[in-house]
Formats: structure tokens, C-alpha cells, sequence
């Protein structure tokens, strides 16, 4: 259906935009990145160790290992404190009945609710009561 003469020319004229719009992008992209063509190529170069420092994956590890033993034996010189709360995961709450400082009034009581529900819901029938017949129209 979009084959008239104006839908012809519009498309034609987005082609011919599409393509101006496209050198005036890829030239604001090179220029955010930095790469200018009528810079020089022979422009001297940093070493990149002087930019940034190399490691391999054997040092890093080494590391890592280093650091945790000296964790555990930090660890054990420190004291523990005695105020720390203990929070039990399905109840949500700590070892005095507190809700944490974070859970809102609201959630507290839909939390309340959605643990109680198990417990208190009602148990299956097993006799199905019987129906009263339906009188269809009749007096």
C-alpha cells in the first residue's frame, strides 16, 4: 500500500539522510574515543607498564591465599561482640523476639500472617454435603 509517489520520495530522503547522519556519528564517536585521522601515527606511546601494572594469575592467587591466613589468625585475636544479634531465618526474628530494624510494620504482619496460615487452616472435609434440588422454573 505504501507504494505512492510522496511515501517514495520520504523514503528516499530518509536513505539520503540516514547516510549524512552517518559520517556526522562515526566522526563524533572516533573523536569521543580519541582516534583522529589526521593525528600523527608515528605519536609516541606510553608503555603500558608504566600505565598499569601486569600480574599473573599465579601471583594473584598467591595473594589471596596470603591474605587469608592472615585473616584467621586476625580473626582469633579479636574479641567477639557480645551484643550481636542472632537472627533465625524462617521466623525472621533475633534470639530477644525483635524483628529486624529494616522490615516495616506492614511486612512484619504479612510475614506473622503468611507463617500462621499453615497451621491454622481448616482441615478437608471428607462428606460432601448434598445439594439441594433445583426447581428449574416451577411454583
Amino acid at each position: 500500500m505504501a507504494k505512492s509517489l510522496r511515501s517514495k520520495w520520504r523514503r528516499k530522503c530518509r536513505a539520503v539522510k540516514r547516510v549524512r547522519y552517518g559520517e556526522k556519528e562515526l566522526a563524533r564517536l572516533k573523536k569521543t574515543l580519541g582516534i583522529d585521522e589526521n593525528a600523527h601515527a608515528d605519536a609516541e606511546m606510553t608503555e603500558i607498564q608504566e600505565i598499569a601494572t601486569v600480574t599473573d594469575a599465579k601471583e594473584i592467587k598467591e595473594k589471596a591465599a596470603a591474605k587469608g591466613k592472615e585473616k584467621t589468625e586476625t580473626a582469633q585475636d579479636t574479641m567477639e561482640v557480645e551484643g550481636a544479634r542472632v537472627f533465625n531465618k524462617r521466623t525472621m526474628r533475633d534470639q530477644h523476639g525483635n524483628y529486624p530494624v529494616w522490615m516495616s510494620r506492614r511486612k512484619i504482619t504479612k510475614h506473622k500472617h503468611a507463617r500462621t496460615k499453615g497451621k491454622n487452616a481448616p482441615t478437608k472435609q471428607t462428606k460432601k454435603k448434598a445439594k439441594k434440588p433445583r426447581n428449574k422454573g416451577k411454583k
